[in-house]
């Protein structure tokens, strides 16, 4: 079976998409695309069958690219390019193909099962009003993506005003090829020079931390210079030039004479690979061309496995971890290996299925179907451009990125992410999702072992939890290479005071084994009350590996933030081995002589004042357990306290999701206050139940029911039901499961978990215990992805992979036999299990 080209569509005329297809189903497939003309969702030749027969539905849209050589003209050369009347999908052209040589045409009939009947569009004479309306609508539709993201499309720019007629200052100024500074302040990215008089200065501040302190905005108020050029977009085609005084990016068609002025020599320029925003020439291009093993002749591979993925704008985070899963045989065996069953029980609307988007594309990564040798044509293209970086066509992952980032703030953005938080993301889907008996997510999962000891009482408490990523901490302190370090520190800030270009680049040299022995060491906790005590104390946690997992994923903590609070990257070179054994990490519980910290919970802070008291003998215990469990994970402890007392004692799970939901508040860490509602408790009386002067639940209450997975209404309704008695009213809603059904959702959708690294810990600490694959700890290294700039919020992801014997590097569409793998400067690493 072949991948089924689903899209998600809206009604004709109102934004139905043709362009987001796949392209291979236009540009050389000869089945073309069929497009329901009920739903609006597309399929390939091999799946059109399948969805007559499990729908009824009969009447389909078939949309077809045929691709024409151009006809020679007298000279030799093709016929001078005209508009082409027959292209009317909105739909990219086939970038393999010149359009010097090449064009296009496009076809469209209507099809009728099951016979297969064609009508031609247009067809005016023989189809009724509202079928030709709607036909012309799909066929004219622009793809909702161009729409809903207009700033992830190339806008057409036009000339600055001002180009023809600025005005250059004679006033001596240079700007060096690199170690650019703000003139005004210490910042080095995001500069831009002003094309009158040469100042240097740095842009305005992102939302995200980033971009600069506005400098150039406010000498273009002073001084009404208009143009600057963003310095590290240079290159020999033009650069990114802004307008202060027409407010939006221009086109000066004399940018080379005006950064001549300056001692720029347009044609020695370039910019960093893949339009980044952030300026990482040097002192870290070392970093991008090793990362990417530029300068080196790299073979290009085709195959099953093989398949590159495009780069839909800072979507390359998304690609290098979407190759590393997919590179693992349970992941394909789930996936690939079901994609027929998966498909045949999928829902009508299969692009709302999340193991159907998965199967996709897993089929499209691993079925070598989109990753063909060039033909012989564009190869002899290739060398007469003198091209080095050749790519295969690849497939486009925006449904797939559309479907598993919608309702995420950050991963719906067109911004770039962490992809060890796109990781966690994942595998939490993946755990919501099964797909049968075994869950390949079970492969990453292992248990964590942590012992936390009162520094005092030397008394312990030993608690597990579950986690799916080795976080390694980068020893600083052990660089073989300090002597090196200061030297090139004292250069560059030599360089940065006479306006040089920065001496080489020199990384530190950081030794594995230091990063380990961090790893094993002791850590204070904050704020740690001790059981013992009774009182707070200093207290330090160990870890260690209860189980370990059948794939090792290791993350680097390489970014951190500086005293700005501004996120930054530690640049560092770390001697990853290609075997590893972890073995004296695995945990060993209670020792003998060590004595258990009592099960004693916190005390409660409660006012003096009688009428803030709570009576209400349900919230006058709080579940010591439940507080440690989450002060543990590292929340404060009086948040935790609050945790568990705002969620009525219902469990750690309940009181996480309190925490998440919570954190941002001011008073978040303040001590618990034990409130009041409905106005003056008495005895006998539950303050926390009373009713108030509306007469609805209180609200902190109703909030509780929801943060379980309950709707709104159901939760009011209990309590009403109950006289606001929240133990009464979970009962009542478990004995009323037909409320729950006419209410639309499920009754408990699990909280959403997927913004922390131990997104799963509490889900699953059910009796029988999550499910582990533990065995020996030892490992060899099959993949890594590498992180090339300054933060997380910026720069390019690549991965490379050990496949066959050998090294792969997957640099979105570029899919090419590995020469220098650098295993060094990795940022997240895989490892597999080595039988014993």
């Amino acid at each position: 079976p072949k991948p089924m080209s689903w899209m998600t569509e809206s009604p004709p005329g109102s934004g139905s998409d043709v362009g987001q297809i796949w392209q291979q189903h236009y540009n050389g497939t000869k089945g073309g695309l069929y497009v329901c003309m009920n739903t609006f969702l597309g399929f390939g030749r091999e799946h059109i069958e399948r969805h007559y027969r499990k729908t009824g539905q009969c009447v389909y849209l078939h949309l077809k690219r045929h691709v024409i050589e151009k006809v020679p003209g007298a000279s030799g050369g093709a016929l001078p390019k005209r508009r082409n009347a027959k292209l009317f999908l909105d739909l990219e052209a086939n970038g393999d193909l010149s359009s010097d040589d090449f064009e296009y045409e496009d076809e469209a009939k209507l099809v009728i099962f099951p016979d297969h009947y064609e009508i031609s569009l247009p067809n005016i004479e023989e189809l009724p009003a509202l079928v030709t309306i709607a036909s012309d609508a799909l066929l004219s539709a622009k793809s909702p993506y161009r729409k809903q993201d207009p700033d992830s499309w190339e806008e057409e720019l036009q000339a600055s005003k001002h180009a023809k007629s600025l005005v250059q200052l004679d006033n001596g100024v240079r700007i060096p090829p690199s170690g650019w500074k703000c003139s005004k302040c210490d910042l080095r990215e995001n500069l831009w020079l002003n094309l009158t008089d040469g100042s240097v200065l740095c842009g305005k501040w992102f939302f995200d931390g980033s971009g600069g302190n506005g400098h150039a905005m406010e000498h273009y108020k002073e001084t009404g210079y208009p143009l600057a050029v963003k310095l590290g977009t240079i290159t020999p085609d033009g650069a990114d030039v802004y307008s202060f005084d027409e407010e939006e990016p221009v086109l000066d068609p004399h940018i080379a004479k005006h950064l001549a002025h300056f001692g720029i020599d347009m044609l020695q320029m370039q910019v960093a690979e893949n339009g980044l925003r952030d300026n990482d020439i040097k002192p870290r291009v070392s970093e991008w061309e090793v990362i990417q093993e530029a300068g080196v002749k790299l073979k290009p591979m085709y195959g099953p496995g093989y398949t590159g993925m495009k780069n839909l704008g800072n979507s390359c985070y998304l690609n290098a971890v979407m190759q590393a899963i997919f590179s693992i045989p349970e992941f394909q065996r789930a996936y690939v290996g079901n994609l027929q069953r998966i498909f045949d029980y999928s829902p009508l609307d299969p692009t709302q299925d999340f193991n159907t988007q998965m199967a996709k594309l897993g089929h499209g990564l691993l079925s070598g179907q989109y990753s063909k040798p060039p033909m012989k044509s564009e190869l002899i293209e290739q060398v007469m451009k003198e091209e080095h970086k050749p790519q295969q066509n690849g497939i486009s992952p925006q449904m797939f990125k559309a479907f598993i980032s919608k309702d995420h703030t950050e991963f719906s953005s067109n911004r770039q992410q962490d992809a060890q938080e796109f990781f966690l993301h994942l595998i939490n889907l993946v755990e919501r999702n099964p797909v049968g008996s075994e869950n390949p997510s079970d492969v990453f999962r292992f248990l964590v072992e942590e012992r936390t000891q009162c520094c005092q009482s030397r008394k312990v408490r030993y608690t597990e939890r579950v986690d799916y990523i080795m976080q390694l901490p980068v020893a600083m302190e052990a660089a073989t290479n300090k002597d090196e370090l200061i030297a090139y520190e004292l250069k560059r800030r030599e360089a940065e005071a006479a306006r040089r270009a920065p001496p080489e680049l020199v990384r530190a040299k950081i030794p594995f084994s230091a990063c380990l022995q961090a790893f094993s060491e002791p850590s204070n906790v904050e704020d740690f009350w001790s059981s013992a005590l009774q009182a707070k104390s200093a207290g330090v946690k160990t870890s260690r590996f209860a189980s370990f997992p059948q794939y090792l994923v290791v993350q680097i903590k390489k970014f951190t933030f500086g005293l700005d609070w501004i996120p930054k990257k530690l640049d560092v070179s770390i001697d990853m081995p290609d075997f590893l054994d972890i073995n004296h990490l695995r945990a060993m519980g209670l020792q003998p002589g060590e004595e258990e910290l009592p099960d004693i919970a916190p005390p409660i802070i409660i006012p003096e004042d009688p009428k803030d008291r709570m009576v209400n003998h349900f919230v006058e215990y709080i579940d010591e357990s439940s507080v440690m469990q989450l002060a543990e994970m590292g929340f404060p402890l009086e948040a935790c306290r609050k945790a568990v007392y705002y969620t009525g004692n219902l469990g750690a799970e309940v009181a996480f999701n309190w925490i998440i939901a919570h954190m941002e508040e001011p008073d978040f860490a303040e001590p618990l206050v034990v409130p009041v509602f409905g106005g003056t408790a008495s005895s006998g009386v539950a303050g926390f139940g009373a009713v108030g002067l509306d007469n609805q639940p209180p609200e902190e209450m109703v909030s509780i029911i929801i943060s379980m997975g309950f709707q709104r209404s159901l939760a009011i309704q209990a309590l009403k039901a109950t006289n606001n008695n929240l133990e009464r009213a979970l009962e009542w809603i478990f004995n009323h499961p037909e409320l729950e059904e006419e209410d639309g959702e499920p009754a408990l959708s699990m909280m959403d978990l997927e913004n922390h690294t131990n997104a799963n810990i509490l889900a699953e600490a059910r009796s029988e215990g999550p499910r582990i694959k533990d065995g020996p700890g030892r490992y060899e290294l099959f993949g890594f992805i590498s992180h090339m700039g300054t933060s997380t919020m910026s720069g390019h992801y690549v991965c490379h992979l050990k496949k066959e014997g050998r090294w792969v590097i997957y640099n979105d569409l570029r899919v090419c036999a590995s020469e220098r793998p650098p295993k060094d400067l990795g940022y997240i690493y895989f490892y597999h299990r080595i039988p014993s």
